[in-house]
């Protein structure tokens, strides 16, 4: 998987995908997000990319860099 936005698409898909079985990749660094907003806190992207990468490492997918991907 890869693509915008890290918060929605890629992590909609990325868990769809699990539960019709399927094993998934992530690759981090070709996903982008955005700045959220929360009440009055803004959340920065890079935090907002970090968490979701965090949550759909364990289970729903291997989690990996476009490097480490192209090496295996």
């Amino acid at each position: 998987m890869c693509g915008a936005m890290s918060h929605m698409c890629i992590d909609a898909s990325t868990r769809a995908a699990y539960d019709l079985g399927f094993q998934c990749t992530v690759v981090e660094d070709a996903c982008a997000t955005r700045n959220l907003q929360f009440k009055e806190k803004t959340i920065n992207a890079s935090e907002v990319h970090a968490s979701f990468m965090a949550a759909l490492a364990t289970p729903y997918a291997t989690v990996a860099s476009a490097l480490e991907i192209l090496n295996k």
